[in-house]
């Protein structure tokens, strides 16, 4: 028990830390993702997605991005990463997002959205880039959408890049796999 209080002590001021670290950028900060293909900036939406861009934040600040893969690409749909590993496992996440997907933005080329199953409210890590418009993904009023939280203000040429890559079968999927991995190296808050 001693042990298990020492590490929560150590835990919380580093949690405090990156809350603080997090709130001090603007409604809409922005990350920086540098990926084995190039790099690009995705600007947060904090007002419109407020739980979805703090669920995005946290996972950036505490380096959990770093080392996975862009695991789906489909060309002129979407690239979708963040939650496999490179060998196509997958990392565990905690806890899971209340769907936002009624807040207004819209799935258009270059938006980010949080990946999710057939539950509304599974989103954890996941999130993908819309390479076009994809209006099929907005909600609508009988069922719900997949809650776009971001855009791509910088870069938006290394994610089209991306969007053409060679796909395949890989682990448990049966195609859209880039052949050559695409990894996350590092995901970080742009401090101006």
């Amino acid at each position: 028990m001693k042990s298990a209080t020492i590490l929560l002590s150590l835990l919380l001021p580093t949690a405090q830390v990156l809350a603080q670290e997090i709130s001090a950028f603007s409604t809409d900060p922005r990350v920086r993702v540098e990926t084995s293909a190039g790099e690009f900036i995705i600007e947060v939406n904090r007002g419109r997605a407020p739980l979805t861009a703090e669920a995005f934040l946290r996972h950036v600040t505490t380096g959990f991005y770093a080392g996975t893969v862009f695991h789906r690409v489909v060309s002129g749909f979407i690239a979708q990463g963040g939650g496999y590993t490179a060998d196509l496992e997958l990392k565990p996440a905690e806890g899971t997002v209340y769907n936002e997907s009624g807040n207004g933005l819209s799935n258009l080329r270059g938006t980010v959205g949080l990946a999710r199953t057939g539950d509304p409210h599974s989103g954890t890590t996941q999130f993908y880039i819309n390479l076009a418009d994809n209006l099929d993904l907005n909600p609508r009023p009988t069922r719900w959408g997949y809650a776009v939280f971001g855009t791509v203000v910088e870069g938006m040429e290394v994610v089209d890049d991306l969007g053409h890559s060679p796909t395949g079968a890989g682990g448990e999927f049966e195609r859209s796999v880039p052949v050559n991995p695409i990894t996350i190296e590092n995901m970080a808050l742009v401090i101006e």
